[in-house]
């Protein structure tokens, strides 16, 4: 979209004027009052769609880039990563720790970070959102332009909101804008109330919006204003169809249903396993959401299935899998799976292929370049610049990549993991046949990591290939990996310092998308689930999908990536099938900062083996010279095991981030979070 794609240049249209100083505020009271200097000309703001629009645009502008965040990871809060020590300051650390208040003190937390943060701009854009929402009546355009600028501001006034229910639970609803400094005691609705009125913005936001960037280029709008073919990040039918039906399986998810009991003055059972609680109610969903997320994401996929969107599950073939080389002649630019993630050699390209829904504004030109691009990979010996902060996968998630024959390789029984026998994994060789996406997201050992070997310092060369088994020379706590594994799904192995790919001559451009795709996929199968009375709800499609079934939205997935789909002792029982849906979100999302809210909603944050992090510890049976000659997932090892590296003191408190001291004492009916 034009105004977004130039670093938001064309912020000011006319001579409208935007809010002023909003970004730099910090409390809840954001959405209570107007600052009388927030508007300068609302005559002008107001008076025409171009200058409306330009009053809009400032709204993508401020949606978080979590990677940008003090460019380092600050989004991963469940049990799939691990810093090293250098990055224990960071938030997802200290979730790690139970210290939940450091999210408002912490400033390269994604949630109330110094460069983008969730809580601020969430308060500030919902109130641009109602005081453009009560001005509608002056502009003078046409219908379209009204029903355009409506749509947006409907569907935002309702992403803010669930975005921030998504962590601190049930909030007040705003509809209004307040002046005056007064404070009006509004209620705090519980989670599923508040989700409601999500959906009837969100729906009304269907009802406005052209249904994908094509039909946006093709409105007079956008010939109007020398728009078409840029209408790439704008919100539309299809995304508020998508985020309807998140927000109900949200609503139906069984932490939101049994929380219910707290704003009715009761007690929700949050409590681990050990001490008789949450296990018993993970697969307790409420069926009346769960059956309108069905309905909403059920006729979003089948938009998809009959070809009416543009949007479609990108393609996962490589002429190497391990360095995301790309079949030139067969997959194209936009189509091509890691270009998801990020783009390279495309101009600053904003990634997100053919199948990112939602994403925010353009980060700007080797923005990747700081940090982001090298918070990764290992720094022994300087191999990856910058300073010694590594993000990297815990052997929970590791484990979570089962087998191509769609086997998991482990399962949960009491609390424990205990090998599945029918994945015929073998423990000494842990890397064969595992499910394709493994090898294209995770760096293990024997990985050749460094393919310019001749641009290596002569105290690099013996790091050329990945020595990640125990006492490896890349297994070092300080500057290489803990759990024996590095990330390579975000950012390429090649951000290193021989191959140099996040130099400015490789454009490397890196977004973490908020919705795509395949995450609707999982969602509508997960919704079918959660009202399910019988299998065959689940194997034959429906009415809420006419062209696709529960497991087909499940078996979708795996087929793209050359994987057998759900194996026949998952298709036994709804909850087998559940566990399904849980592991294939855990791999098919890895690392996009959606677990921790995942186990939260699933009331698994207090449970083992959820609660521990730990690695995998190994000793290798070949010489350092077999990899450079075979493959490394063919290597051999012995006594692979696991070993327990954080053990995270959740309880029941730790399902919502507290709000801070200063909002909850606003008036009596805004309580805080239970147990802070």
């Amino acid at each position: 979209m034009k105004y977004i794609i130039n670093n938001i240049k064309s912020l000011l249209y006319g001579s409208m004027l935007l809010l002023a100083g909003g970004v730099s505020l910090t409390s809840c009271t954001d959405w209570l009052d107007k600052d009388p200097d927030s508007i300068v000309a609302e005559d002008e703001a107001f008076k025409n769609f171009r200058n409306f629009q330009g009053y809009i645009e400032e709204i993508y502008s401020l949606i978080p880039s979590k990677e940008m965040v003090n460019f380092c990871t600050a989004w991963n809060f469940g049990d799939d990563a691990v810093h090293n020590p250098e990055g224990y300051a960071h938030m997802d650390h200290q979730v790690d720790l139970g210290n939940y208040r450091n999210w408002y003190t912490n400033n390269q937390c994604w949630l109330n970070g110094d460069r983008s943060s969730l809580w601020r701009n969430s308060w500030y854009s919902i109130r641009k959102c109602n005081m453009g929402i009560d001005n509608i009546g002056s502009l003078v355009g046409t219908d379209e332009e009204r029903d355009v600028l409506l749509g947006q501001m409907y569907f935002f006034r309702a992403w803010w909101h669930f975005e921030l229910m998504c962590y601190f639970g049930g909030l007040p609803y705003i509809t209004q804008t307040f002046e005056d400094g007064h404070i009006p005691e509004l209620p705090r609705l519980s989670f599923q109330q508040c989700a409601e009125k999500c959906a009837e913005d969100f729906e009304r936001a269907y009802e406005l919006l052209p249904l994908d960037s094509k039909e946006w280029d093709e409105t007079l709008i956008a010939q109007d204003n020398n728009t078409k073919n840029n209408n790439f990040l704008r919100v539309n039918k299809f995304m508020a169809l998508c985020y309807l039906g998140k927000c109900y399986l949200w609503a139906g998810s069984p932490l939101m249903k049994e929380f219910e009991k707290w704003n009715k003055g009761e007690q929700p059972v949050l409590l681990g396993a050990s001490q008789g609680g949450a296990n018993a109610k993970t697969y307790d969903y409420d069926a009346k959401y769960c059956k309108l997320a069905a309905e909403a994401l059920g006729k979003a996929l089948d938009y998809v299935n009959r070809g009416q969107v543009e949007y479609h599950l990108a393609t996962f073939k490589f002429a190497s899998i391990y360095d995301h080389e790309r079949p030139a002649d067969k997959v194209t630019e936009d189509e091509f799976y890691s270009n998801i993630f990020y783009t390279v050699k495309q101009g600053w390209k904003m990634p997100g292929a053919c199948e990112v829904i939602f994403r925010g504004a353009h980060p700007g030109a080797n923005s990747s370049n700081w940090n982001c691009a090298k918070i990764f990979g290992p720094k022994v010996a300087g191999l990856v610049d910058h300073d010694n902060i590594i993000h990297h996968p815990t052997g929970n998630l590791i484990d979570q990549y089962g087998m191509a024959n769609g086997q998991p390789i482990y399962l949960v029984e009491n609390g424990h993991y205990v090998i599945n026998p029918k994945a015929e994994w073998d423990p000494t060789h842990p890397y064969k046949g595992r499910d394709p996406r493994f090898y294209h997201d995770i760096v293990f050992d024997g990985f050749h990591y460094v393919l310019n070997a001749e641009a290596l310092t002569e105290p690099q060369k013996e790091h050329e290939y990945c020595s990640l088994y125990t006492g490896g020379a890349m297994r070092s706590v300080d500057n290489g990996s803990s759990t024996g594994y590095f990330i390579q799904k975000l950012i390429p192995h090649q951000c290193n310092h021989a191959d140099n790919w996040y130099d400015w001559g490789y454009n490397l451009q890196s977004y973490l998308p908020y919705m795509r795709l395949a995450d609707v996929y999982l969602m509508f199968a997960e919704a079918m689930a959660g009202f399910a009375t019988d299998m065959t709800d689940l194997k034959q499609p429906t009415t809420y999908c006419p062209s696709l079934s529960a497991i087909g939205a499940v078996n979708a997935l795996r087929d793209r990536v050359g994987m057998e789909g759900v194996q026949e002792n998952f298709l036994d029982t709804r909850e087998h099938f559940i566990d399904e849906v849980r592991r294939e979100r855990a791999v098919e999302l890895s690392f996009e900062g959606f677990r921790w809210c995942d186990l939260q909603r699933w009331m698994l944050l207090t449970e083992a083996p959820y609660t521990v992090k730990y690695s995998h510890e190994f000793e290798r049976m070949q010489k350092d010279d077999w990899f450079k000659k075979n493959n490394p997932k063919d290597a051999e090892v012995a006594n692979f095991h696991h070993k327990d590296l954080i053990k995270r003191p959740l309880e029941a408190k730790h399902y919502w981030f507290p709000f801070p001291e200063k909002d909850v004492y606003l008036y009596e009916g805004f309580k805080q979070n239970p147990g802070w």
